[in-house]
């Protein structure tokens, strides 16, 4: 016999290979002791503080993260006004200067480009002149240094500027000395 015939013989004489079925298992159970069980329980609340600190810890470094946000927005904006304010008295400066020259003055036309100058820079930074002429006196934004009664302006108005005021976004660098109508 050939090798070929060998091998379909063995094939033949084998028996068909029965599939075997898997036995539905029950779920395992376990006896524990008492001090088994303390030991899982005292595990078990160690992960649950181990977590509840963890929880707390990462809360209080995002409230940390978002107050000093605050006070950096704080910091810079105080920093930039009291940058600014002294700058004030320099702009006031160069207007009065300009107003003590005459009219067509070369030097006047100078002082009053370099003012205009001087007002846009301020005005890139962020800062407004508060509009006061004419205006309804406002405590918060006007300080009222003198007191006319004039008709013909109404009442709480402003009839006068002596110093412009400016304001920093909402914030109020310098108050508008201003003389207000009774």
């Amino acid at each position: 016999m050939s090798e070929k015939e060998k091998m379909e013989q063995e094939q033949e004489n084998t028996a068909p290979v029965e599939e075997v079925k898997e036995e539905e298992t029950a779920p395992e159970t376990f006896t524990v002791t008492k001090e088994q069980m303390e030991k899982m329980e005292a595990l078990a609340k160690l992960v649950s503080d181990g977590n509840d600190k963890y929880l707390r810890l990462a809360a209080e470094y995002d409230n940390y993260r978002k107050r000093t946000t605050k006070e950096k927005e704080a910091i810079y904006g105080t920093a930039k006004a009291d940058t600014i304010k002294p700058f004030l008295d320099v702009y006031d400066n160069l207007l009065r200067g300009a107003a003590q020259c005459e009219e067509g003055d070369s030097h006047r036309q100078g002082l009053e480009m370099i003012a205009k100058q001087f007002l846009s820079v301020l005005e890139k930074l962020g800062v407004t002149e508060i509009e006061a002429e004419g205006q309804p006196f406002d405590p918060e934004k006007h300080n009222a240094v003198m007191h006319i009664e004039d008709d013909a302006i109404g009442e709480n108005t402003v009839a006068e500027v002596f110093q412009k005021g400016f304001m920093l976004g909402d914030k109020v660098l310098r108050f508008a000395m201003v003389k207000v109508a009774n």
